[in-house]
């Protein structure tokens, strides 16, 4: 019988002594969804991974596996397999060894293991690899003889811990690209733990943003970059402006936030305190040589060049503008009149009243 959902955690706690490290959780996943949880060091993402490959046990609730709970069932009895961020490869077994090694702990014939590790292989990209030693593999060689080890025992669930930690940036990118691939290839249910936000917006269906042991929310990578929830996941998930200011209703549902300066700034948002904070997109800023270009925006400023951060497609300024008391941070646009500008060029800056998000301090 199908399952409507692959994983099922409800009310999840995990207590080590009065600290609690995951903190009443619930969430499920899709078959063949790719499910990030996405939070910074320590914010108990790895705990709740352990949890559901039965490295850990929850001080209350349940973890269901296609509907089955698997409180009590030990870790080598449950339908999930792992790969770490150390990929726990065996330097001692070839390639196909390493791939085969957990078909032969399962008492699968030493032929059959080898012609199922062949085949996986061959599926992700690494075919005629099988006698070759680990050692002798590129760091995304490695990554996909973990993967294959995985996938080749049909878990309904494969978990990875921040497996593209240890790779360098280029590698990295390139490997975002092909996990996701390899993911949709086999249509299996992956749930990716990771600090790294760009992983998490690339590769996944849906994200879980975790914060101090609970979720602070779930929804798609577009969602929780364009409609943030709090302002924990408006200031982690991408880059952004941020200020703080006093908060108070304004005309055609905006919010007016008066910065500490005076400036007042035009936002959305439901805030019930007067305490608030207000954050932007880079990319929203607009700029403009004429102030008149900006005219229509209820939010317009003057300001001066102060850094030119290059970095290609990527690249911004900084942006010292009177009344703020950081540096309006903006996309460098890459043609145009602005593509070239200078350290210290004046430049007029705009955003509209929808691309500022207010939230209560």
């Amino acid at each position: 019988m199908a399952h409507s959902t692959d994983l099922d955690l409800v009310n999840v706690i995990k207590r080590f002594g009065s600290h609690a490290a995951v903190n009443d959780v619930s969430f499920s996943v899709a078959p063949g969804e790719f499910f990030s949880i996405l939070g910074p060091s320590g914010c108990g993402k790895t705990t709740l991974m352990r949890m559901i490959a039965g490295f850990e046990n929850p001080t209350s609730g349940d973890i269901r596996i296609r509907g089955k709970s698997m409180i009590g069932v030990p870790a080598n009895k449950r339908p999930v397999n792992m790969v770490f961020q150390s990929l726990a490869l065996f330097p001692m077994m070839s390639v196909g060894e390493n791939v085969a090694y957990g078909l032969t702990c399962r008492d699968v014939s030493r032929a059959e293991a080898e012609e199922r590790a062949s085949r996986m292989l061959e599926r992700v990209g690494l075919k005629g690899f099988g006698e070759r030693r680990v050692t002798a593999l590129s760091g995304g060689q490695r990554q996909r003889v973990a993967i294959a080890r995985c996938l080749v025992l049909e878990p309904t669930l494969v978990l990875l811990d921040e497996p593209l930690g240890a790779l360098d940036l280029k590698l990295r990118e390139h490997m975002k690209i092909e996990l996701k691939q390899l993911q949709s290839t086999f249509n299996t249910t992956f749930a990716y733990i990771t600090h790294d936000q760009s992983e998490a917006l690339v590769m996944s269906d849906r994200i879980a943003v975790m914060n101090q042991g609970k979720f602070e929310q779930v929804g798609s990578p577009r969602e929780l970059y364009h409609n943030p929830a709090t302002p924990f996941v408006a200031s982690f998930v991408g880059e952004t402006n941020k200020w703080q200011g006093e908060a108070a209703a304004a005309a055609n549902g905006a919010i007016s936030v008066r910065l500490p300066s005076g400036t007042v700034v035009q936002g959305q948002g439901k805030v019930a305190d007067k305490a608030s904070l207000a954050f932007v997109r880079p990319e929203a800023v607009a700029l403009a040589q004429d102030a008149s270009v900006l005219s229509s925006l209820p939010n317009r400023f003057e300001g001066r060049v102060s850094a030119v951060l290059f970095d290609g497609a990527n690249s911004s300024l900084l942006i010292d503008t009177a009344g703020f008391d950081q540096p309006v941070r903006a996309v460098l646009p890459q043609a145009g009149p602005l593509a070239g500008i200078q350290v210290g060029a004046p430049i007029h800056v705009g955003w509209t009243a929808d691309a500022m998000k207010v939230f209560a301090a």
